[in-house]
């Protein structure tokens, strides 16, 4: 499409807990643009104003945003906004000259039914797609008529958490253009009293951000207003683009003269806890480091530089040791040792020479560490009032040893047996994170993904920091018999320095004058009981007095909570007991209007003179989160890291970190072939040989060249696949077998399955971590220029090492790109763009290709940006470089 259609507005927002190293937002694929003040090819954004209310942590945001085509001609016009992953929208209205359009709240599968039909015709998309490490991006589009206006308003909520001993909320602030009217404005109110507030912007000096900012607290209310200027948006004096593209953030925190505080509103009740000034309990650690052949290079460096630090902060009360694990388990010590001078300076020397080597043995590192905990508590070996923890890196999956994920689970939790926390870390994208997270949850931990970047290093420590200071230890929060229902948890292993515990839920009895509740903990130096005396109605009558903010907030809190645990719950549950919680959540998210993974958003929307119903859906954690583009809202793009080869030959790379794909293809004479994979450290290879059409073309610009010949090889296994257009060959050693295209089979030996289905595809799988599909594309025999050819796709390469290169190979480690002066190119439906990649500026131009994996005959259109030439400048070194002798 034409880039005059695309016309952006674009805010990206985020509130709430920041994780160490925050994330940047992802790339936008639209250059900047020097336009007269105010207006983008006739749209004028007028007004964004964002407006937060917290009461007691509980965030109620809404963003709005009042655009107007003073354009002669109906234009495009698309809403962006970034909100935290831990948030659930609420509501969404879309209002075109004074006619308001809203977002219906519904059962998932009861949305789905409604926009089915929409989805098939191709002109529907997912509103909420995933977008960096904590963010999800909202995006919605309507066709504005000339001279008429539209109004954009998105309301979410979420429960601030209290880290590292404040509040944080996080904006992310990019217009695009000039706002005559832009304005941030929170309010907080904390019945506790506001300790300190402050704010900060990244992308103004403290000079210009002093003159457009306001703050101040008094008791227990506090604001923050943010009104830039016309003049304070330019970039320059004399220009006509903005400054406001960066991060605003808002940090507080409440007074606490009493370790507890609890709260009442219409018989719904929160009960906030966070004792200061108790003596740290010491901790008996052990770090599981994956050291296999996937973590070489800059990863293996990261997890040094970090264990490093980690060591600078150890206590010298802690106990600690390091299991690292790849084909087999090494240990540092054989138990754990006190944190002495003497010990931390031999574990430094231990960490500066972890090297990474084979395969991924997670079952047997983590029953090694149980096993030496217990035996530490067991034999006395560390001090009583002492707790333990495990902390486990891997970035990839089990493929040695015990490599079953529900029996690795089984046997960890059978081992720990409930009497401590086990926290994994999963280091990149291509690892099973769901297992690592119903791992940890089931053990009283909690996962935690650490992105592929030069901060990685600050991600490990920021973890590390979190659980550095346990203050106290099984804590239960407890409450008269027969008072309290609807209880969210009130047990926790661990109270940790800087951060609050927060339990709600509702009264038997309104009209109950008090009550009381006790929270219980074993301390570094005895066991301790707080209590706090609740007067009812003395504290439902001072809220009351408040109710400037939002009434019913203990009561959404409350739903807010409950509905998280469930889910969380929900991970693990099976059969019966999962319906149940199921069935809660979603009683609850449809009761509040929460977008939650069991409910959508149906937003139904003016379009081409009649309503076209979009759908906006809560994405759930993946190996890969595929975020939306502007250029992807015809069409659900898949849910999966993508990379294939199909068709002359085409060759289509999605990048996972940003929200789009690249494509390039191969020029090369039939008979070549090509190296599509090579891992050295798995032993997988795939090679590809080239046909032509049965009558070549004398123009090398025309001739048309496919894949005939697929040569697939696990050196580890000693077996081989050479896949034709007319059979299948696999040999087991140097044992032949030959099947054909016509048969429906299934071949299975130990970590490999080969899935024929009859004249449409085969699906190979090593183990359970790297999967291809070969599709078989037919034509009539009697065709007097084409002929039949191969598609080859990899379905999942999280197993495949770092190492791995290749055609396809190459980019199944994360890389980026950034797109910029996008431009009508010579065919005026695909516009040209500078790509820089790889330190090269690349013309490159937008297109399309097909995904054949569910269809053969017609394919799925995959929007990309073709890069030129052979791929010159995209791929490593020329294309001639993977040309190889023979398929083996």
């Amino acid at each position: 499409m034409a880039s005059a259609w695309w016309r952006c507005l674009a805010l990206a927002l985020f509130s709430g807990l920041a994780a160490s190293g925050f994330p940047r937002s992802p790339l936008r694929l639209l250059g900047k643009r020097s336009l007269p003040e105010g207006l983008v090819d006739g749209i004028e954004v007028y007004s964004t104003k964002i407006n937060c209310k917290v009461t007691s942590r509980f965030a109620h945001n809404v963003i709005t945003t009042r655009a107007v085509n003073r354009g002669d001609k109906a234009k495009e016009v698309f809403f962006d906004v970034e909100l935290p992953k831990t948030s659930f929208i609420t509501n969404f209205t879309l209002t075109i000259d004074g006619v308001t359009y809203p977002g219906n709240i519904k059962e998932k599968e009861v949305a789905k039914k409604q926009y089915e039909k929409a989805v098939s015709q191709g002109k529907t998309a997912g509103l909420v797609k995933a977008s960096g490490r904590k963010l999800e991006k909202f995006t919605v589009s309507v066709n504005v008529a000339a001279g008429s206006k539209v109004t954009f308003e998105l309301t979410y909520e979420e429960l601030l958490k209290r880290h590292k001993g404040k509040y944080e909320m996080y904006l992310k602030v990019q217009p695009k253009q000039l706002v005559k009217n832009f304005e941030i404005e929170v309010h907080i109110f904390e019945p506790q009293g506001i300790s300190t507030l402050d704010a900060e912007a990244s992308f103004i000096t403290n000079d210009l951000l002093g003159s457009a900012l306001t703050k101040s607290f008094s008791g227990k209310k506090g604001h923050v207003s943010f009104k830039p200027s016309l003049d304070q948006q330019r970039s320059c004096p004399t220009c006509t683009d903005s400054l406001l593209n960066g991060d605003f953030i808002i940090t507080y925190d409440v007074n606490r003269e009493s370790p507890a505080n609890v709260q009442i509103v219409n018989g719904y009740f929160v009960h906030f806890f966070a004792p200061q000034g108790l003596p740290v309990v010491p901790k008996n650690m052990v770090f599981v480091i994956d050291v296999s052949g996937s973590m070489s290079g800059r990863k293996i460096q990261q997890t040094r530089d970090a264990l490093l630090k980690i060591l600078e902060d150890v206590k010298e009360d802690d106990y600690l040791n390091f299991i690292l694990f790849s084909v087999g388990v090494t240990t540092w010590k054989d138990q754990v040792v006190q944190a002495t001078p003497e010990n931390l300076q031999e574990a430094r020397t231990f960490v500066k020479n972890i090297r990474e080597q084979g395969l991924t043995n997670i079952n047997d590192a983590l029953l090694r560490a149980i096993r030496m905990l217990n035996e530490a508590q067991e034999e006395h070996l560390v001090p009583e009032r002492s707790t333990s923890i495990i902390i486990m890196l891997t970035d990839g999956d089990a493929n040695t040893g015990e490599s079953r994920p529900e029996k690795i689970r089984e046997n960890v939790r059978n081992a720990i047996e409930g009497k401590f926390p086990l926290y994994n870390l999963g280091f990149g994208k291509n690892l099973d994170y769901s297992f690592l997270e119903s791992m940890a949850l089931e053990n009283h931990g909690l996962a935690r993904r650490i992105y592929e970047d030069s901060d990685a290093d600050l991600q490990l420590q920021g973890f590390y920091e979190e659980v550095a200071n346990p203050l106290l230890t099984g804590v239960q929060v407890e409450y008269p018999d027969n008072a309290i229902q609807d209880l969210t948890q009130n047990s926790y292993q661990h109270f940790y320095d800087g951060s609050e515990i927060v339990v709600a839920g509702r009264l038997v009895d309104e009209d109950m004058n008090s009550f009381k509740a006790d929270v219980k903990g074993q301390g570094a130096l005895k066991d301790l009981i707080y209590t706090e005396k609740v007067d009812v109605k003395d504290m439902e009558k001072a809220l009351k007095e408040q109710g400037y903010i939002f009434g019913d907030y203990i009561e959404r809190l409350w739903a807010y909570l409950t509905i998280e645990q469930l889910l969380e719950k929900r991970k693990n549950a099976q059969g019966e007991e999962k319906e149940n919680l199921t069935a809660q959540a979603l009683d609850l998210s449809l009761k509040y209007h929460f977008v939650t993974p069991l409910t959508s958003m149906v937003v139904t929307k003016p379009e081409d003179n009649e309503d076209q119903t979009a759908i906006a859906d809560k994405p759930g954690e993946a190996r890969s989160a595929i975020p939306s583009t502007a250029y992807q809202v015809s069409y659900q793009p898949p849910q999966s890291p993508y990379y294939y080869v199909d068709g002359d030959p085409h060759f289509i790379i999605q990048v996972p970190e940003k929200d789009d794909a690249i494509c390039f293809n191969i020029d090369e004479d039939p008979g070549t072939v090509l190296c599509l994979i090579q891992d050295p450290v798995t032993g997988l290879t795939v090679n590809g040989q080239i046909i032509g059409d049965k009558r070549d073309s004398p123009d090398s610009n025309t001739r048309k060249t496919y894949f005939g010949k697929l040569g697939i090889t696990s050196a580890q296994m000693d077996f081989r696949i050479e896949v034709t257009t007319e059979k299948i060959t696999l040999w087991n050693g140097a044992v032949p077998t030959t099947l054909s295209w016509l048969d429906t089979v299934t071949v299975a030996q130990d970590g490999l399955s080969v899935i024929i289905n009859r004249k449409k595809n085969m699906v190979i799988s090593f183990g359970h971590g790297v999967t291809f599909v070969v599709v078989l594309h037919q034509v009539w025999k009697k065709h007097p220029v084409h002929q039949d050819f191969l598609g080859f796709y990899v379905i999942d390469s999280h197993g495949m090492s770092a190492q791995t290169h290749g055609l396809l190979g190459q980019f199944f480690h994360p890389f980026g790109f950034e797109v910029s002066d996008i431009h009508p190119g010579s065919d005026p439906t695909k516009p040209d763009a500078t790509m820089v990649v790889k330190n090269h500026q690349l013309t490159v131009t937008r297109g399309s290709q097909k995904d054949y994996r569910k269809d053969t005959s017609m394919g799925m259109k995959i929007n990309c940006w073709f890069v030129h030439n052979n791929g010159e400048g995209l791929i490593d070194g020329v294309h001639t470089d993977y040309i190889v002798s023979n398929l083996f």
